[in-house]
């Protein structure tokens, strides 16, 4: 404790003090040590105080200071006991912040931590989405094996939540619960499939990268996703677009041929230009088959091309990496273009991209001559970035534009910069070998060099001739005898040690100078560096063998000097030579070849590019950047050479939808069908034509997934479903047959319109539901609610009764642990009652194949109703509004968040529910109650109302300590309804079949839900 403090006493400085809260007190004490210690032992005394306060906004005020001293790298776990108390507290602000302080520090303080684990478990149920990933993460943050259930519990719940965001956090949690225990890998797997099929772009990328972590391998949970997540990939948040982008560049390799092969059979028909007529023949009927490319491998490159213009280097880099490894040759020049607008950032992700773009100017050089002068070295550029440049500008050097970039090299060996000089000679010497018009050129200027005053870049110098002399020494002796005279002057190792290797190597065409060169060396032998020393014997045991004469004494004082020289190396080298050179009798055999071993003919070197071996990483990968393989890189595979077969990646909508009609009920849905036969006719028509869109990987691919995920998992109740659905056709055929008798009918629903108590804000809401039926429909339609409903309520339980138990695979929200079930429901039907359901369910099983789902709310109002005005309330405020989330306390519920503000300067104790004044039938979960709300307080609080699916009115009394006061609540008709997602085709045809209703006798209790 005191060695922390001590440590974050250091980091903090003088003027911290004031900034935790506290005055800065000096204290004196006959050890200074001491005095600092015990100052520090209450550095953060006041912050716990704080904590420990009645007052919510004094606990705001410290964890926001605490949560500041994180952000700034200070340690502030010591207030890990004070700030875990607080992770019950109340105020959702305070509980937010709360959280993002157990996510930092409850992997280092575990047992504390593990002390409020049914608290993070019953904030897996809070209504509040942020609390509930807030939760999540914090308890996937603990890495503790214990647990293990517990996250694996936990991320199964999160999973089906009704928001994205918690199915987000659920997919981070995957990752983490994988390192900690491997062995929970098949059941992550099921959740990562499940999460495969959400269609939430906040979704999509956390849980590709589950899937790259945990099963990269598992190719087969991408194919009937493939298409939605090519689709989906340009609204993705960028960081999910680099991990889904890397995913299917993996994904292209093995499920595409190679969109390269007639390439290269182009080149081959010009290397072959001189083949006999009969074998290029034979060659042409192999190749008759053209290349044709798969259409979901046209789909992902043309869903990434506009990625290209994304504001995210990393995006855009990803994209680049995509169109190289698997676009064909001629359609990957487009990215040269975006590589080169990513130089004008900063020098990281320059440094980056220039090292990429030196990997793909070896093999296609065509694709950035265009751009040659944005490679060009500025001044301000660091040494990292020149050495790239200089890279591709070497690599893009031809016949055309060498002479421009000599001129430019030139310059660049004036630099300041002598290691980027250095590098600019190299650069020059591979010019040189690789362009021969301009080798002599380039020599010329590298002997100029040599007068330098810097002796970095003679030296440098010495070693690309030395090069460059290898594949030439017969035209060069001069050059040999200039660089011997530098022998005197340059001190560089490297250079020196060039220079008496060419000497020994050219000794016969210089027979003149090297004796004298190796009397010079042999003088200062003892002082010379390693690497000359090694040198300097090469050379006296070349000239031994060709020039013994004025060279045996020399050359044997060497070997004497280095008989006892302090490096091995030298010693053994001198041993070695001596017994080569020098015979005697106990030489061996290998004697006799002395000058065939030291004057061999030795091959030229080779200048090739450092990026030249790099290219069997994928590009934009660390592996790439370090030249080595790195932890967890995912090698790409060979293009296969037979496409495996694509019908893996169909999502099959018309068949899916075809097994909600059985084959038993046929007689009666052509009767039914004949009533509406033109509208069924058009969308026949219309979903015949939908095949050919997946090709594209139009909507098409994406509602056939959502039907996928709902009729897979309810495959058992397609005959109690579907049942209901003749039942309901019958009885609109039934109806329109009562047609003759629709005056007496309708004078009958005016006297019972007259008798209807709803209210006219109800009817109105209602009227605005249906546009397509008259007024006179709508005022005659909560009557006739009543009556349906009874109906249908003894249909759903007969049918529910009847089901077999299913996996819930698309539930909206689990609730397991607040109403236990008796049998899993496969469809989502929180919060609104099963007449609803029934008659949703009625919509979506039409005869014809329409795609009619239910979905996530897109649009929730932020408008709130008073609940209690604080005139009436004393001083107490509260607002109501319907989140349109299922409500947590029952799966018939309608969940409401009431807002309670203190206007007053006194705190308002004890507010709760008084007594209750319900209608018959209806339901209420209160809050719990709040022991006090601060002057100028708000809290945020959930009740659940089961209304019956009518708007009747929820009467209650809202007390405090002191008064009681009357309050209801009476929701609008929509916010006991399900959102349902349709297309526009269909929107139109259950449009159609409304307009007819105002000829039968009752309107159907489904039309609401239009």
């Amino acid at each position: 404790m005191s060695s922390n403090s001590f440590s974050y006493n250091e980091q903090s400085g003088g003027g911290e003090a004031t900034e935790l809260g506290q005055e800065a007190t000096s204290t004196i004490s006959p050890s200074g040590a001491f005095g600092l210690f015990s100052s520090d032992l209450k550095k953060n005394e006041d912050l716990k105080q704080m904590l420990e306060s009645n007052k919510d906004s004094a606990k705001l005020d410290a964890m926001k200071r605490i949560v500041g001293m994180i952000a700034k790298g200070k340690n502030a776990s010591e207030l890990f006991p004070a700030v875990v108390k607080n992770v019950a507290s109340k105020n959702i602000e305070i509980k937010k912040l709360v959280y993002v302080y157990l996510v930092r520090y409850a992997e280092e303080q575990q047992d504390l931590a593990l002390l409020s684990i049914s608290t993070f478990q019953r904030a897996l149920k809070d209504p509040n989405q942020l609390i509930r990933a807030s939760a999540l993460r914090v308890l996937s943050s603990i890495r503790v094996p214990i647990i293990v259930p517990i996250m694996m519990l936990a991320i199964k719940e999160a999973s089906a939540d009704l928001s994205p965001y918690v199915r987000k956090n659920a997919a981070h949690a995957i990752q983490k619960l994988y390192s900690l225990d491997p062995e929970q890998k098949e059941m992550l797997i099921e959740v990562i499939e499940k999460l495969l099929k959400d269609k939430s772009t906040l979704v999509a990328g956390s849980v590709v990268m589950a899937f790259e972590e945990v099963c990269p391998d598992r190719i087969d949970l991408i194919h009937k996703n493939y298409r939605k997540l090519c689709n989906l990939l340009v609204d993705v948040e960028e960081w999910g677009q680099v991990v889904i982008i890397h995913m299917l560049t993996r994904y292209a390799r093995t499920q595409f041929v190679s969109p390269w092969k007639e390439g290269d059979e182009l080149e081959d028909n010009e290397k072959n230009f001189y083949e006999s007529d009969d074998d290029q023949k034979e060659k042409t009927d192999k190749r008759k088959k053209p290349y044709t490319m798969d259409p979901d491998h046209r789909l992902l490159i043309r869903n990434t091309k506009p990625l290209l213009q994304s504001r995210n280097a990393a995006v855009v880099m990803a994209v680049a990496q995509l169109y190289w490894h698997i676009s064909p040759k001629s359609e990957a020049g487009i990215i040269s273009k975006s590589l080169v607008r990513l130089l004008r950032s900063n020098r990281e992700v320059q440094y980056i991209v220039l090292q990429n773009i030196a990997t793909m100017s070896i093999q296609r050089k065509g694709m950035f001559e265009p751009y040659l002068k944005s490679f060009y070295v500025r001044s301000t550029d660091p040494t990292m970035i020149k050495t790239l440049k200089l890279e591709i500008l070497t690599n893009l050097a031809n016949e055309a534009n060498i002479s421009t970039l000599l001129r430019e090299f030139q310059t660049y060996v004036k630099s300041q910069d002598k290691q980027f000089a250095a590098a600019t000679i190299q650069t020059i010497g591979r010019c040189a070998t690789n362009i021969v018009e301009v080798t002599d050129t380039c020599l010329n200027g590298l002997v100029c060099l040599l007068s330098n005053r810097d002796e970095i870049v003679v030296a440098e110098s010495v070693v690309v001739i030395k090069k460059l002399l290898q594949m030439q020494p017969v035209q060069h002796g001069e050059i040999i005898k200039h660089m011997a005279k530098l022998l005197d002057s340059i001190t560089v190792p490297v250079a020196r040690a060039s220079i008496l290797w060419l000497i020994g190597e050219n000794c016969e065409r210089v027979p003149k100078i090297a004796p004298d060169v190796l009397r010079k060396m042999a003088k200062s032998f003892t002082s010379e560096d390693d690497l000359v020393k090694l040198q300097i014997l090469n050379l006296g045991a070349k000239l031994y063998l060709t020039n013994s004469k004025q060279t045996k004494l020399l050359t044997q004082y060497i070997l004497n000097l280095g008989k006892y020289d302090q490096n091995y190396d030298i010693r053994d080298r001198t041993r070695f030579i001596r017994q080569l050179i020098v015979p005697n009798e106990k030489s061996g055999a290998l004697s006799k070849y002395a000058k065939k071993i030291f004057l061999a003919q030795k091959p030229a070197p080779l200048l090739e590019s450092p990026f030249k071996d790099r290219d069997h990483f994928q590009l934009g990968t660390l592996s790439h950047t370090l030249n080595i393989k790195a932890t967890g890189y995912l090698e790409l595979s060979n293009w296969p050479e037979v496409a495996p077969d694509p019908s893996v990646r169909n999502v099959e909508v018309i068949e899916l939808a075809k097994e909600w009609t059985p084959a038993g009920k046929a007689k009666q849905e052509n009767s039914a069908k004949k009533f509406y036969s033109e509208s069924e006719e058009e969308e026949d028509s219309s979903d015949s034509s939908s095949d050919s869109e997946s090709e594209s990987g139009s909507e098409s691919g994406e509602e056939g997934d959502s039907n996928e995920d709902s009729s897979e998992d309810s495959s058992s109740e397609q005959d109690s479903e579907s049942g209901r659905e003749s039942g309901l056709e019958n009885k609109r055929t039934a109806k329109r047959n009562s047609k003759a008798k629709g005056k007496s009918g309708s004078e009958d629903e005016e006297k019972e319109n007259e008798k209807s108590k709803t209210s006219d804000s109800s009817n109105a809401e209602s009227s605005s539901i249906e546009d397509s039926s008259s007024d006179s429909e709508s005022e005659s339609e909560s009557e006739s609610e009543s009556e349906s409903r009874k109906v249908t309520q003894e249909k759903e339980k007969k049918t529910k009764q009847g089901r077999t138990p299913l996996t819930k695979d698309v539930s909206l929200l689990d609730l397991d642990d607040f109403n236990p079930v008796s049998t899993p429901v496969a469809l989502p039907i929180p919060a609104l009652s099963p007449s609803l359901m029934a008659d949703l369910e009625g919509l979506n099983l039409s005869t014809s194949s329409s795609v009619i789902s239910v979905s996530t709310p897109v649009f929730v109002p932020t408008k709130t109703h008073v609940l209690l005005h604080r005139m009436s309330g004393k001083g107490l405020a509260a607002h109501y509004f319907f989140p349109r989330q299922p409500c947590i306390f029952g799966d018939k519920m309608v969940s409401i968040q009431i807002t309670l503000n203190n206007t007053t300067d006194q705190k308002i104790e004890n507010i709760h529910i008084g007594e209750k004044k319900l209608p018959i039938g209806l339901k209420m979960h209160v809050f719990n109650p709040i022991d006090s709300l601060e002057p100028e307080g708000s809290i945020t609080v959930s009740m659940g109302i089961d209304f019956c699916d009518s708007t009747q009115t929820a009467s209650f009394q809202l007390c405090t300590k002191d008064d009681c006061f009357s309050v209801n609540i009476q929701p609008p008709v929509g916010e006991l309804l399900l959102p349902v997602a349709m297309s526009e085709k269909d929107f139109k045809k259950e449009q159609a079949c409304l307009s007819a209703l105002h000829l039968l006798s009752k309107p159907r209790n489904a039309n609401r839900n239009e």
